[in-house]
């Protein structure tokens, strides 16, 4: 009865020699290193680099599993073994970027008591402000863990004005609903790498509707159109697609003369 110690094993086929032909190689690299740095005398390394470094050239990477696959840095000349099971690891971490998912389109509509609506709004607090001249103005409306859906009212005394939504898809950490207020959608995308956050960047024409330029974690719910907010209250919802920030942009950046005074109503529903 054998011993097990000599009972024969189980190889792959060439995997013995693919093996040795790995040491050799791997041998011949570092004693080449070696003689670069002026440890290991010239001929010693030249014993190796004709025989082995001809098989490395000769072998093609092993794809199986329990293999091994060699990586030399070519600063030190440092040998790394790493198993071919590593290959499905990210090694390099998770920098790519995943686009956003497509978002499912709002409902929009329209109202024409205007004045009511401006009156009643004028009167509250935070649902009144002026978008001046070549400003862009983002309304931050978190997702509330109550809700399922935002909404929004709004209008605007005697001019028109640029409106698009978006989303952000990020951890809320408040549902405190804020206001930035930006000279343009190129200072905005300044301001916005200065503090280390990215918005989305409008790019087009707002008469024609501008698209947004999508960077990293947003999406896009409507493009910034403009609107007749004057002449009807503009209104609209959308069901949550999941925990973020939705973010309401007025935008007068096309107006050299006109500062729009803005009435808005934003909410959610469950």
């Amino acid at each position: 009865m054998l011993s097990s110690s000599e009972r024969p094993q189980m190889v792959s086929p060439g995997s013995k020699d693919a093996t040795e032909d790995l040491r050799k190689a791997a041998s011949a690299l570092e004693n080449q290193a070696l003689v670069e740095q002026d440890l290991l005398p010239a001929n010693q390394g030249q014993i190796f680099n004709k025989s082995s470094i001809m098989q490395m050239a000769k072998y093609q990477v092993p794809k199986r599993s329990g293999d091994i696959i060699m990586i030399q840095s070519e600063h030190t000349g440092t040998i790394d073994v790493l198993s071919s099971d590593l290959e499905s690891a990210d090694l390099l971490g998770d920098h790519r970027k995943v686009s956003p998912p497509l978002m499912a389109p709002p409902c929009i509509w329209t109202f024409a008591k205007v004045k009511e609506f401006k009156s009643k709004l004028g009167k509250e607090k935070n649902s009144r402000l002026v978008v001046k001249r070549g400003e862009v103005v983002t309304i931050r409306v978190p997702t509330h863990p109550e809700g399922k859906r935002v909404c929004w009212e709004f209008a605007t005394d005697d001019y028109d004005i640029g409106f698009g939504v978006y989303f952000d898809w990020t951890s809320v950490t408040s549902t405190d609903i804020t206001v930035q207020v930006s000279d343009s959608s190129e200072d905005e995308e300044e301001e916005d790498d200065e503090e280390g956050i990215e918005e989305p960047v409008p790019v087009g024409d707002v008469e024609r509707g501008s698209r947004s330029s999508l960077r990293g974690r947003y999406g896009e719910v409507m493009p910034v159109y403009r609107r007749d907010s004057h002449r009807d209250v503009q209104a609209g919802s959308h069901d949550y697609p999941g925990e973020g920030i939705y973010l309401l942009k007025f935008d007068n950046s096309y107006s050299l003369l006109r500062n729009k005074t803005l009435y808005f109503h934003i909410y959610y529903t469950s």
